[in-house]
């Protein structure tokens, strides 16, 4: 019987990650790789049978989540955010595909929420997502943020959805677009890429007419219409970020 790890990164996930970690209990050996939570969130984990290390050395999502992956010992690897859950449904299929295996690595589609609504349309389903792979057949981009697997072998395809709990307040959605478009402004300047306030709002404007529009948010109601507001305002402000990165390198000091 083929073996799996499931490795988590996490950074005060204490609301998250017990759920997690309960949807797969039926793993062989379960790793959180922490980054120096301060709400007890390690304590959860190893209260839940996980194995926890801590390294507070935050380089980047990827190679965090590469670190985590140095840490697994079984035949196959899941790699789940702390926000993310197993679905019994999910789990069954998993199991099937490590005990007779046709591809060393698989994806599966992800159903996320917005403020307690799952989003059926809005470019966010069905967001098929590589998680699961025979060890030493791949490994995460070194990405700071929005890291992906990079892998060699064909990749074969799951039909359960992923269950992610992904904003459960609208502060979250406040939090999560500061933080994310801070990382993502700071991963495209090392891309050596440029903005300025225009194409800030051109592509916060592209934002949420590919969300509401294109990808038929209007028929996620109310939500829709919130979270494309949500992506614009993220993309601005992910761009302007990258230019106020920019200015503040080439600004030169005043005069004493």
């Amino acid at each position: 019987m083929a073996s799996l790890t499931v490795t988590v990164i996490t950074k005060n996930e204490a609301h998250n990650i017990e759920a997690c970690l309960r949807s797969v209990d039926f793993a062989d050996q379960r790793v959180v790789l922490d980054s120096g939570s301060t709400d007890g969130t390690s304590e959860l984990a190893r209260l839940a049978g996980a194995e926890v290390s801590v390294q507070e050395n935050w380089q980047g999502f990827g190679i965090q989540k590469n670190s985590a992956l140095s840490l697994a010992r079984s035949d196959w690897v899941l790699s789940l955010d702390a926000d993310e859950r197993v679905s019994p449904a999910l789990r069954a299929e998993i199991e099937a595909a490590m005990a007779s295996p046709q591809f060393d690595v698989y994806a599966f589609p992800r159903l996320s929420s917005y403020c307690g609504q799952y989003m059926r349309h809005s470019g966010w389903y069905p967001d098929r997502v590589t998680r699961l792979f025979r060890r030493g057949s791949a490994r995460f981009s070194d990405d700071l943020v929005h890291e992906s697997l990079v892998t060699a072998s064909a990749v074969g395809h799951l039909t359960s959805p992923l269950l992610h709990e992904s904003f459960r307040s609208f502060e979250d959605v406040l939090d999560k677009v500061n933080r994310y478009s801070s990382a993502g402004a700071e991963s495209l300047k090392n891309r050596g890429q440029r903005s300025s306030v225009g194409k800030a709002l051109g592509h916060g404007l592209w934002a949420f007419v590919r969300t509401y529009f294109l990808r038929l948010g209007f028929l996620d109601g109310r939500m829709g219409l919130l979270l494309a507001i949500s992506n614009a305002e993220g993309t601005y402000y992910r761009y302007l970020k990258l230019w106020l990165l920019h200015r503040k390198v080439g600004k030169t000091p005043p005069a004493p």
